[in-house]
């Protein structure tokens, strides 16, 4: 049976962690409307910039720019967004196992198949797999920025106008509310055209200056846009998955400090009981 001063202890360390995890969800709620109100400002606009792209890639000739050229995969990269750090529940878990499903799938069809590692447990647990890592980013989300989307997206360009990859996969945590997170997986390049909706009187575009010239300007901002819009919707399901993370680890503490404390009534009681058994039956033996 544990003693009293055992009980005691363990008492004051789940109340200290507990402290812990309820300022850790007190944090990770405060970072939650931060990242809740930049996911709600920059998705219409990623959103319409890429149907108006899509509807534009449907009606050019797809050769005239290396962004929308199709080509047979032969060599498929997916982008697995995870988080720089742990105690966020099965945030990171969910996306390296969904990643791993798509990396599978593709090896069914394909020889060559890559990984573009964002984040710190991302790259980690590609490292020790058999998929070869092409290229990792990491160590950003505290201070999330434009220019870190900017950056991916430069060498994710870089790898599909080169060939070094003919089609890239994103595999994020699309954000919904703090309780829930999409996991999601869709094609970034090549650009996807829109098809027009069926009834729908087809749109013609005039361009001014070419379409070519356009198109160089517009669709690596796009992919810019969309990188953005992917890092801030995961920054968000992050911040929710930890919030209820921690607000589950607070309650069940609470929950393991009552049983302790029954636990710690019950030996004290126990051993008053005891110690006045030994004191009355050794009056008993003195009165003999």
């Amino acid at each position: 049976m544990a003693t009293l001063r055992d009980i005691r202890r363990k008492i004051s360390s789940v109340k200290s962690t507990q402290q812990i995890t309820k300022a850790m969800k007190m944090v990770a709620a405060a970072k939650l409307r931060r990242a809740q109100e930049n996911i709600l400002k920059t998705r219409p606009y990623a959103y319409r910039l890429n149907q108006v792209l899509g509807h534009v890639a449907g009606l050019v000739d797809r050769s005239i720019h290396p962004l929308l050229e199709e080509r047979e995969a032969k060599r498929i990269g997916i982008v697995a967004v995870t988080a720089d750090r742990g105690l966020c529940g099965a945030f990171n878990q969910n996306i390296l196992r969904k990643a791993t499903e798509e990396l599978e799938a593709q090896t069914k069809d394909v020889k060559d198949v890559f990984v573009i590692a964002i984040g710190r447990h991302a790259r980690d647990y590609f490292r020790i797999r058999p998929y070869p890592v092409i290229y990792e980013s990491y160590d950003f989300f505290s201070h999330l920025e434009f220019a870190n989307a900017v950056r991916i997206s430069e060498e994710i360009i870089r790898l599909f106008t080169q060939h070094e990859l003919d089609h890239i996969h994103l595999v994020y945590n699309e954000f919904k509310s703090a309780i829930q997170q999409n996991l999601t997986v869709e094609q970034l390049l090549p650009i996807q055209p829109v098809k027009p909706d069926i009834g729908r009187r087809k749109l013609e575009y005039l361009y001014e200056p070419s379409p070519d010239q356009i198109l160089d300007a517009l669709l690596p901002k796009q992919i810019d846009i969309q990188l953005w819009r992917v890092l801030l919707e995961s920054n968000a399901a992050e911040q929710g998955a930890r919030m209820t993370a921690m607000e589950m680890a607070t309650d069940n503490a609470s929950e393991m400090i009552d049983k302790l404390t029954l636990y710690y009534n019950r030996v004290r009681q126990a051993t008053i009981t005891k110690e006045i058994t030994e004191i009355v039956g050794g009056a008993e033996a003195l009165n003999k």
